[in-house]
């Protein structure tokens, strides 16, 4: 694993187990989603001048007037969609810098996300490829078309939700699966 990777200083293992913490007190409880977001790390999708705040609870910038969901977030998000059972295949929207994604790869067999951001994408397609991610399909498109080619998904994450959701997306949707 390389040093940038691995991470030192406020980007350390230690830090990650600091930030596990934080997201049990504030009660995630899934082990799961919890091994996996101390494995991740979550400094190399952030500007490197931001990376010793990685690990914060805070939404940082990642360009574009874009933002890295804050680690309860992400941690919630995840606990709420595998809470009755593990999909096998999740379309994420909004695809941002790639966080979300590497947190859901590691706990479902496939993910298909889409971006309407293409630099976005690529960066967070280049640094799944980095981390030896390779369960994600990737697609440059509107959120609210979804990728209906894959459909049926047993699960639907959306990082920025709409204030309804879209038709397109609930008939992507396979009974009886989570949104």
């Amino acid at each position: 694993m390389s040093r940038r990777i691995q991470g030192i200083g406020m980007t350390s293992r230690r830090t990650r187990e600091r930030m596990i913490s934080r997201l049990r007190q504030q009660g995630i409880s899934d082990n799961k989603v919890l091994a996996v977001m101390a494995d991740t790390p979550r400094h190399i999708f952030v500007d490197e001048a931001l990376e010793s705040r990685a690990y914060e609870d805070t939404a940082l910038p990642i360009g574009h007037n874009q933002t890295i969901s804050q680690p309860y977030i992400v941690a919630k998000m995840t606990e709420l969609l595998l809470q009755s059972a593990v999909p096998a295949k999740v379309l994420e929207i909004g695809t941002g810098c790639g966080y979300q994604t590497a947190i859901l790869a590691k706990l479902v067999s496939q993910v298909y996300t889409v971006e309407r951001i293409a630099p976005l994408m690529k960066k967070a397609r280049d640094t799944l490829w980095e981390l030896n991610i390779k369960t994600v399909g990737f697609k440059h498109t509107d959120g609210g078309w979804g990728w209906p080619e894959h459909a049926p998904f047993e699960g639907i994450l959306a990082a920025a939700a709409p204030a309804e959701v879209p038709e397109a997306l609930l008939q992507q949707l396979a009974v009886g699966g989570c949104w």
